[in-house]
């Protein structure tokens, strides 16, 4: 049976959830139906109407794209917008649209759109530049079982979804405890000494995370395989904390480089062949900020973060001048270099996730090319 698109975007919304996506942002679906069976997956940065003749070519095509083709609300589909245009060839052509963006940008798995700068530079110490607090899209449950049942009710929790922590299954937590109650008429106890009486009973404190899409499903198997008439158990949301944020800091090896040097590396490692940079080319650069795409608004945050230099891309000629005059030197790698250098090491964690899942779609790069800039 082939995958489907309501399959893909589950294995999309499970590695990059949507609720680590920015609040102003639009991911996930934008054309398509969750029912349409899925023949392979075109990754690529931008969907262009040349993108979706590309897809068309291969019916049942799904194309996952970094950008969202529809990012702000439409009163009207037509013609007469460039995304409208392209949106309506999608539908007619029954090519599937599927966005992942600042979700991908804060990538814990090196998926990352800052993540390809950190290889290239070998930085150390590497941690996110801007980091808010936050629910995460998981959640935890919390639940009490007797200890020949322990094993039994895990196995059901991780067949539905739960206990999943990046490349580890069957992830759970257990303490020992007691459990007391009084069975009133009409109960069925799992133990105890009959109606009425009061029962203290050995009982384990079982916790697992699932992802908020897989609650009814983990909930209906924790109920299934449970041995009790009443089943006790808690859903709490997990916050998202320091480990997830936009952007990477960290620090080069060796006591630092020329920033010419540093402008060079990435040039080369990206590669990015219209970077430009701005300070001075013998200055010695330690402390790295990155910010893939477009990336001036954070100029701010690379200074409180101490940061030498900030790699990023579509840097305005005022706030460069502000931010040399603070003392920050910077490279301008361009949007599309920093993000397009990230799509090889994306198509591979799909390619596996998929894999893991059991799921026969292939995932490919698109052929065409989508800079504007020549």
């Amino acid at each position: 049976m082939s995958d489907s698109v309501g399959d893909w975007l589950e294995l999309v919304h499970d590695r990059y959830p949507p609720s680590e996506a920015a609040g102003w942002d639009n991911v996930g679906l934008q054309v398509g139906d969750p029912a349409w069976p899925v023949a392979r997956v075109l990754v690529c940065l931008d969907v262009t109407g040349a993108v979706v003749e590309e897809a068309a070519r291969i019916p049942g095509t799904l194309v996952l794209a970094h950008h969202p083709l529809l990012f702000r609300p439409l009163a009207t589909l037509t013609p007469s917008t460039a995304s409208g245009r392209t949106a309506l060839a999608a539908a007619r052509a029954g090519v599937t649209v599927v966005a992942a963006h600042t979700n991908l940008d804060v990538a814990r798995d090196g998926a990352g759109t800052s993540d390809p700068v950190v290889r290239v530079l070998d930085l150390q110490d590497v941690r996110p530049l801007t980091t808010d607090l936050r629910e995460s899209g998981d959640l935890k449950l919390v639940t009490f079982v007797p200890p020949e049942a322990l094993d039994g009710v895990l196995d059901a929790l991780a067949s539905a979804g739960a206990g999943r922590i990046g490349d580890y299954e069957r992830c759970s937590f257990r303490v020992n405890g007691t459990g007391t109650f009084r069975p009133l008429p009409g109960t069925d106890p799992y133990s105890g000494q009959g109606v009425g009486q009061a029962a203290a009973e050995d009982e384990w404190r079982l916790e697992v995370v699932l992802p908020r899409r897989r609650a009814g499903a983990v909930v209906a198997a924790l109920l299934a395989a449970h041995p009790y008439d009443e089943v006790a158990y808690d859903l709490y949301p997990l916050m998202a904390g320091a480990e997830v944020g936009l952007g990477r800091v960290g620090r080069l090896p060796d006591g630092g480089r020329p920033l010419a040097a540093v402008a060079d590396a990435i040039r080369a490692g990206l590669p990015a062949p219209h970077l430009r940079f701005a300070g001075e080319p013998d200055r010695v650069v330690e402390s790295v900020a990155v910010v893939g795409g477009a990336g001036d608004s954070h100029i701010g945050d690379a200074l409180r973060a101490g940061a030498d230099v900030y790699v990023t891309g579509d840097l305005r000629h005022h706030v460069t001048l502000d931010a040399l005059e603070q003392g920050l030197c910077l490279v301008d790698a361009g949007h599309h270099a920093t993000e397009s250098a990230a799509m090889p090491t994306w198509i591979r964690r799909l390619a596996d996730e998929a894999s893991d899942r059991g799921m026969t779609a292939p995932v490919v790069a698109s052929e065409t090319p989508t800079s504007p800039w020549r």
